[in-house]
């Protein structure tokens, strides 16, 4: 994933979050802001009740798989903070894209 599609800057995090519009499954949780632009942004949370170091980054680079995988589906109008739970370490691969097509379809960020 491409650097103008993250988001790493903590202020812009809690903006996001502090916008209390979120959804989720029990792996994922999703905070969406909509803003104008031609991409959306990312930003990956995943913390130490996951798991060890090597556990977090397995789901981090999950995660960001899937994400580059659904670029075209997701509407580029929205800055996205996803929040990894502890149950999706026993998560395959295409589990994890099921469950953030799951929990991004239900924010209404998938486009029809």
């Amino acid at each position: 994933m491409k650097k103008k599609y993250r988001i790493k800057k903590e202020t812009e995090f809690r903006e996001i979050m502090n916008e209390r519009h979120s959804f989720a499954n029990k792996n994922l949780v999703v905070y969406i802001k909509k803003r104008e632009g031609s991409f959306f942004r990312v930003g990956l949370s995943v913390g130490k009740k996951v798991g060890n170091a090597v556990e977090r980054n397995k789901v981090k680079r999950f995660l960001r798989l899937a994400l580059t995988e659904m670029r075209e589906e997701i509407d580029s109008n929205y800055d996205l903070i996803l929040i990894a739970r502890p149950a999706i370490l026993t998560l395959s691969y295409e589990e994890v894209k099921k469950n953030i097509h799951h929990v991004l379809s239900l924010a209404n960020v998938i486009k029809r």
